[in-house]
C-alpha cells in the first residue's frame, strides 16, 4: 500500500527559524524529516562569526528537539542528521527519507553555513571562509533540489522553500561588526536567492512551485547568544516564519511564484497568521536596497511602449 501522508525536509532545523517550521508544518499535517548537525542537546561545535575569536559553546536546540515537537503535534519526525558542506551526507539524507517514506512533498531549505567569516571584513576573511560559505548557502541548496526535483516532477507536483536574506538584495551602509555584515554572507545569499526563479522557470510546468522567504532579524537562540556584539539582537519570534511557509504551501495560489521574495513579517502580520504579534518594527540596521531590478522594469516598458506606438503609427 502506498503511504500518501504528505512529508517534508526541514534542513537547519535544530533551533531558531528551522525548529519553527518544522513544528508549523507539522500542524498542517506534513510528517516532517529534520536535517542539522547537532542531533542531542549539550554538542560543542564551532560558531563564532569572526575569525577574531572562537566559541564552541553548545547552542540550545537539537534535532532531538525538535522531532519531540513534531511528535507533539501528531506528526511524524526522521532525524537524518547532515552537513551542507558535506554533499554525500545529503544525498543520503534525501535517499533515507524517500527510502523509509516513500516521497518528498516539500523542501525548506534553511540551513546556511555557520562559523568564522559570517562577519568579518572582506580583507580579513580568508578565501577557502569565503568558499565554505558558497559551498553551504548555494552549492548544497542546488545539491538538495536536484535530489528531491525528480521524485516530485514524476508525482505531478512539489514545493520549494528557500530561506533568503535582505542581505541578498541591499547592501549595509556599515561594515561588519557595526551592524552589517560580511562579503561571504551577502555573496552567497543573493546567489541563493536566483534559485528559486530558475527553478520555476525549468519547472514550473512540471507542477514546481518555489519560493523565496525573507525572515528579516528573527529572534533565535543564535542571535541571543552571538550576534549582539556585532549590532543584531532582539527581532521577531521564528514562529512568523514557520506560520508563513505553513499559509505558502497551503495557499499556493495566492502567492506569485517564479522567485518572488515573501516579506515573512509584513506576510504574517497582514494575514494576522500569528494572534498576539505585533507587527514587524523598524530595523535597527538600516540597508540600501538594490532597485536595480525597478529600474529594469520601468526602462522594459518605456521602450515597449514606444514600439507599441510606433507599431500603431505605422
Amino acid at each position: 500500500m502506498v503511504d500518501e501522508r504528505r512529508v517534508a525536509v526541514v534542513t537547519g532545523a535544530s533551533r531558531g527559524i528551522g525548529k519553527a517550521i518544522a513544528v508549523w508544518l507539522a500542524r498542517a499535517g506534513y510528517d516532517v524529516a529534520v536535517t542539522a548537525r547537532t542531533v542531542d542537546e549539550g554538542e560543542a561545535r564551532e560558531h563564532s562569526s569572526t575569525v577574531a575569536a572562537s566559541d564552541s559553546s553548545p547552542l540550545p536546540g537539537s534535532l532531538s528537539a525538535t522531532a519531540a515537537l513534531v511528535q507533539a503535534e501528531g506528526a511524524r519526525a526522521m532525524m537524518v542528521p547532515a552537513d551542507l558542506a558535506d554533499f554525500a551526507s545529503l544525498g543520503a539524507a534525501v535517499t533515507r527519507v524517500e527510502d523509509r517514506w516513500g516521497r518528498i512533498d516539500v523542501l525548506v531549505n534553511n540551513g546556511r553555513y555557520v562559523g568564522p567569516g559570517h562577519m568579518d571584513r572582506l580583507l580579513d576573511t580568508p578565501i577557502d571562509l569565503l568558499d565554505k560559505q558558497l559551498q553551504a548557502n548555494v552549492l548544497a541548496i542546488l545539491v538538495l533540489c536536484r535530489l528531491v526535483l525528480p521524485g516530485m516532477i514524476a508525482r505531478g507536483g512539489g514545493t520549494i522553500v528557500n530561506i533568503t536574506s535582505g542581505s541578498g538584495f541591499a547592501d549595509p551602509i556599515r561594515p561588519a561588526g557595526e551592524g552589517g555584515w560580511g562579503m561571504g554572507y551577502g555573496i552567497s545569499k543573493a546567489a541563493m536567492h536566483r534559485i528559486a526563479g530558475v527553478v520555476m522557470a525549468e519547472h514550473g510546468d512540471d507542477g514546481i512551485l518555489a519560493y523565496n522567504v525573507q525572515p528579516g532579524l528573527i529572534g533565535t537562540e543564535r542571535i541571543a547568544a552571538d550576534m549582539a556584539r556585532f549590532g543584531f539582537a532582539g527581532g521577531a519570534p521564528p514562529d512568523v516564519v514557520g506560520a508563513v511557509v505553513r499559509w505558502i504551501v497551503e495557499n499556493p495560489g495566492s502567492v506569485q511564484t517564479g522567485g518572488r521574495c515573501v516579506d515573512a513579517q509584513a506576510l504574517c502580520h497582514e494575514q494576522g497568521l500569528l494572534p498576539g504579534w505585533p507587527g514587524p518594527v523598524p530595523t535597527p540596521n538600516p540597508v540600501v536596497f538594490d532597485l536595480s531590478a525597478s529600474d529594469a522594469v520601468a526602462t522594459r516598458e518605456r521602450v515597449d511602449a514606444a514600439a507599441r506606438a510606433a507599431s500603431a503609427d505605422g
